[in-house]
């Protein structure tokens, strides 16, 4: 295992949780769309009530918006996932990643995850940012204009070694766009006061 797989393992792992909670419910939707779309919200500057993420899961995944209520697993897990999602997008180690399959999928797999993931992103940035997205500097608004051309990218895609290269290089491209969004929407948090220990 080269470093940049161990480095994945743990979203890949983080990725199969998802898709057994949407396989669990029978959810029609993919799971890298709706965490796309809770990453374009707080990118773009919003911070979702708990019963609004909640309603928002429910309609990403087809369900009646009592299921979240209902099945205490459901709501459990999408609230641990919506303060760890924050969390790594305000990381200041930069580890957040788009919750994507890992390599043993095959590239149109992969390929399908990622295209919905940039979809959920931009509709949830959109949803947020509004019109302020045409007053973003250049080159968020450069950014967008990318997301849109591979959100409209066909998934059947040839798995070759240069494929496989270039869905690695676009990934990274999203992933570090991703955190440029967020820093240009979410003004850092002020330091909390350091409490004076006593010696």
């Amino acid at each position: 295992m080269s470093e940049t797989d161990t480095a994945g393992a743990p979203h890949a792992a983080e990725f199969e949780r998802w898709a057994n909670v949407f396989t669990a419910h029978k959810a029609f939707s993919h799971p890298s769309e709706l965490h796309g779309a809770l990453c374009g919200r707080l990118a773009a500057g919003s911070r979702i009530e708990e019963d609004e993420w909640l309603a928002m899961v429910c309609e990403h995944m087809g369900l009646p918006e009592s299921a979240a209520a209902e099945a205490d697993d459901l709501s459990v897990f999408m609230n641990q996932a919506y303060e760890q999602t924050l969390a790594f997008l305000k990381s200041a180690d930069m580890s957040f990643h788009p919750l994507l399959p890992d390599d043993d999928y095959a590239i149109d797999q992969r390929l399908e995850a990622l295209v919905a993931w940039v979809r959920g992103f931009l509709e949830g940035m959109a949803l947020s940012a509004g019109e302020s997205l045409g007053e973003a500097p250049e080159e968020i608004r450069e950014l967008i204009e990318d997301m849109v051309a591979i959100s409209q990218v066909s998934e059947d895609q040839e798995s070759d070694q240069e494929s496989e290269q270039q869905l690695v290089e676009i990934t990274e491209y999203i992933r570090l766009g991703a955190l440029a969004v967020f820093t240009e929407f979410n003004p850092p948090e002020r330091p909390a006061p350091q409490a004076s220990t006593l010696h």
